[in-house]
């Protein structure tokens, strides 16, 4: 009897649908509340590009004398450096102004949109930098960077 498949997908496209939020303060990470969320900055209409942003398991090497194979183990978790990319205002009204260097709070992401019952992940950061990007070719832009502080909380559950 072959395998039970695992259930289709609903195939999304995520620009116009997956939302990026600052959050300046959550209680608990595991569980945002609402207000809290509702408090935040919602900065997708603004972002350009995005890097980073993965919760990574590192794995370490378990080689016994009894086998030529080198079995492994699950390592250390760790979330690799990560950045947002804004467009700039000419006005110099943009998210300079939000997120200044050594800035702590949460960058939320809703990749299936904020639909209540749906799923996020809270990641806890300080901004490290806010570098303007100069081109002789594209719109004006800055990325603001980040260092992840502790572990984010992934799979939340979106509050209604």
């Amino acid at each position: 009897m072959p395998a039970t498949p695992i259930a289709s997908s609903v195939r999304y496209y995520r620009r116009g649908l997956t939302k990026v939020s600052w959050v300046p303060t959550v209680a608990n990470k595991s569980a945002p509340t609402r207000a809290e969320l509702n408090a935040g900055t919602e900065l997708s209409v603004e972002v350009g590009a995005v890097d980073g942003w993965q919760v990574v398991s590192a794995t370490v090497d378990t080689p016994t004398l009894g086998s030529k194979f080198n079995a492994k183990i699950d390592g250390a978790i760790s979330a690799d450096d990560s950045s947002l990319t804004l467009y700039a205002s000419q006005t110099g009204t943009d998210v300079r102004s939000l997120l200044t260097r050594g800035t702590n709070g949460y960058v939320v992401w809703m990749d299936e949109g904020d639909t209540p019952g749906r799923t996020m992940d809270v990641f806890p950061v300080r901004v490290t930098s806010q570098v303007k990007l100069r081109t002789m070719e594209d719109a004006a832009q800055v990325q603001v960077q980040f260092a992840v502080t502790s572990e984010p909380a992934e799979n939340v559950t979106i509050p209604a």
